[in-house]
């Protein structure tokens, strides 16, 4: 069974940074997206950023600029660089996977939680004014 362990989260002031990681467990990560999102408290989940098989990085228009992903297939590991936090950015985050997929994938299809097959337990971040 395929794992998504996140970490990396905590408390910092607004204007800081942290890089939250995610390591997957099992075989053919290379195969995948992956991507983040994060449920601010009493919101919707909400898409943050993703990177696809090939190497494609789509991103949510209120962290554009701010936050990076990267992937380390031979890790298994995909990272999420965060800078210049927002109180805004106080959030669970997540990440997540697809399955075996296409090589390039739309921006609009990574954006979208129905494609991930498996997600991690989320880390929180807290974002202080």
């Amino acid at each position: 069974q395929v794992q998504l362990v996140e970490s990396g989260g905590g408390l910092v002031q607004a204007g800081g940074s942290l890089r939250l990681s995610c390591v997957a467990s099992g075989r053919g990560f290379s195969d995948v997206a992956v991507g983040w999102f994060r449920q601010p408290p009493g919101k919707e989940r909400e898409f943050v950023a993703a990177i696809s098989r090939g190497g494609e990085i789509y991103y949510a228009d209120s962290v554009k600029d701010r936050f990076s992903i990267s992937r380390n297939n031979a890790k298994n590991t995909v990272s999420l660089q965060m800078n210049s936090l927002k109180v805004d950015d106080t959030a669970v985050y997540y990440c997540a996977k697809t399955p075996r997929i296409a090589y390039f994938a739309s921006r609009d299809y990574l954006m979208s939680q129905n494609v991930y097959s498996t997600w991690g337990q989320g880390t929180q971040v807290t974002v202080s004014s």
